[in-house]
């Protein structure tokens, strides 16, 4: 069983995928399981910060850095999606 998500927790992109950018938006096929995933503009950069190793409370941080949201519903979005992100064999979590 995988351990929950902290804000601590540190999240990569897997090597186990492939994307490229759609204009605002992201495709990424899983070479795991051969299902593409489609990202809005905020998933698109949600992914393109997961090029590098960070903790889940630096996404968070950038996150309400740069989009008018407020920090409880960015973290709860954003544990929604590194969860089902992390189901789909797309990131990893490192700590």
């Amino acid at each position: 069983m995988d351990a929950p998500l902290r804000l601590t927790s540190i999240v990569v992109a897997t090597s186990e995928q492939v994307s490229c950018a759609l204009g605002d938006e992201s495709a990424i096929l899983s070479l795991k399981n051969s299902v593409y995933y489609g990202m809005d503009p905020v998933g698109s950069r949600i992914w393109n910060l997961l090029a590098q190793r960070r903790s889940v409370g630096d996404l968070r941080d950038i996150l309400v850095g740069e989009y008018d949201v407020e920090s409880e519903r960015c973290e709860r979005d954003l544990f929604l999606l590194l969860e089902k992100m992390r189901s789909e064999g797309l990131i990893e979590v490192l700590v």
